[in-house]
């Protein structure tokens, strides 16, 4: 396969400008990167009740075939990161392979899914925090503002001083999150086992993809499922500070897939069956906790809130430090304003884009604690974040069947996993938008044309003013295969 280096940019006549720092974080931390970016036990509790209900209790097969599709689509990012090893990536690969234009749609959409992702998390950490102290303000704006503010400054300076602290930082969260997580999936499976009073008890429907009494919804299970496993893609925006850049971040995508598929399959399992299917879903909104306090009381409940608030600031991390790459990696062709694009010298980081980043989180988070009518408004943008992150999942796996359509037609095997799978995958992600549309309300579906709209109006400006060579770019597929 032909390997091609990711272009470097410096202005004419100047020094060449400071890079991220290569080689600085290994295979086991980027997985952590991109497991933390999807927030696993924050999903894991927004997610539980509706999946149980939605598929009848047969929510682990569910989770398992939502999972093969994630895994195709990132062998897809692994296969392009081999070829364009950029923290720009689908951005950079589908302008590259197939538009330009369009590519710079797929960058819009990966900073808006990133922005929003992160914001719909940071807002549920107050409560999280307050519920570990036993509070009974969880509800109460100052407190919430107060520890909002703290996370983000936290974790906004830890971005700042350098990848590696950031990826120590996560590693260390993410051992206390996934211990509690699965520790308490194991306790409510025994409780489940064992009759416990009180427990909705274990059957084969569980393991079928049509649930109890054959009245599960596989179609709707999926449609809550894709939004637990989004953002995983987190493992490639920081392939340029990775050792082995061009291998280790899509092998990290891969297995943060796998991770996430166990995690989530183990802690569904574990869980729905602990209370009562009417009591499950009366706690819809806070079903982790009220599962944890059902299995061992108001002290095991704040055991599971430190594991939620530790996976909102882990996302809260994350999203700051991969939206700036990605912002980074735009700006680098010109076609953000440049300055987004400079690297602090001392830290290695871009930090002008990771402040644009950590600014409009915190704003965006004020706004919705604040304001009622924003935050009405922002929950219909919340509501489409899944669909943002299909729309470039379904663009990346074309590009990656496009630039390597040679191999496609040539080779059966890459015939395969480089052509039926991802088209395969995409159509199976396109099925999704539709259904979620048809499901959609009216101001969601405008929220989606405003954030689409907005592109555009950024895309145009940024052609006619900034000019960048971006837009001019050739068509590039990979060379005979040999």
């Amino acid at each position: 396969m032909t390997v091609e280096s990711a272009p470097t940019f410096t202005r004419a006549g100047s020094a060449p400008e400071s890079k991220l720092e290569p080689n600085a974080i290994g295979v086991a931390q980027d997985t952590v990167i991109g497991m933390a970016d999807a927030a696993p036990a924050a999903s894991a509790g927004l997610t539980l009740a509706a999946v149980a209900a939605a598929t009848a209790y047969a929510s682990g097969p569910t989770l398992i075939l939502m999972a093969l599709p994630m895994i195709v689509i990132a062998n897809c990012y692994r296969r392009l990161n081999m070829w364009n090893a950029n923290c720009g990536a689908a951005f950079e690969w589908v302008g590259r392979v197939i538009n330009p234009y369009l590519g710079f749609m797929t960058g819009w959409l990966m900073i808006m899914a990133g922005i929003i992702g992160t914001v719909s998390t940071t807002v549920v950490l107050g409560p999280s925090v307050l519920d570990v102290f036993g509070s009974r303000s969880s509800s109460s704006i100052p407190p919430n503002m107060a520890i909002d503010t703290v996370v983000i400054l936290g974790m906004f300076l830890i971005a700042i001083v350098g990848i590696r602290i950031t990826a120590r930082t996560q590693v260390a969260m993410a051992v206390v999150e996934y211990a509690i997580l699965i520790g308490f999936a194991i306790a409510g499976l025994i409780a489940v086992i064992s009759h416990r009073h009180g427990t909705f008890p274990i059957s084969r429907s569980w393991f079928s993809i049509h649930g109890i009494g054959g009245h599960g919804s596989l179609s709707a299970g999926f449609l809550v499922a894709m939004f637990a496993y989004v953002a995983w893609d987190g493992t490639i925006y920081v392939n340029e500070e990775a050792k082995h850049r061009r291998t280790n971040p899509g092998k990290a995508a891969m297995m943060a897939v796998a991770f996430l598929a166990v995690i989530y399959t183990l802690t569904q399992i574990g869980l729905q069956g602990v209370v009562s299917p009417a009591k499950l879903q009366a706690n819809s909104t806070d079903a982790l906790v009220y599962t944890a306090q059902a299995l061992g009381g108001n002290d095991w409940a704040k055991v599971m809130a430190l594991g939620l608030a530790l996976s909102v600031i882990a996302t809260t991390g994350t999203g700051i430090v991969l939206g700036a790459r990605v912002i980074y990696g735009m700006a680098n062709h010109r076609v953000l304003p440049p300055f987004l694009g400079n690297v602090n010298r001392r830290f290695a980081t871009p930090v002008a884009a990771t402040a644009v980043f950590g600014v409009t989180l915190l704003g965006l988070t004020w706004a919705y604690l604040l304001a009622t009518s924003l935050a009405n408004a922002f929950n219909d943008l919340i509501a489409v974040t899944t669909l943002i992150y299909a729309a470039f999942y379904i663009l990346t796996a074309l590009t990656a069947i496009t630039y390597f359509w040679r191999r496609v037609f040539s080779n059966p095997l890459d015939g395969v996993i480089l052509g039926i799978l991802p088209l395969a995958a995409a159509g199976f992600l396109g099925w999704i938008i539709v259904k979620s549309l048809q499901a959609a309300s009216a101001a969601q579906i405008w929220s989606l044309a405003g954030i689409l709209g907005i592109g555009i109006a950024f895309m145009l400006l940024a052609r006619l003013v900034l000019r960048p060579q971006f837009f001019h770019l050739r068509r590039q597929t990979e060379g005979p295969v040999r």
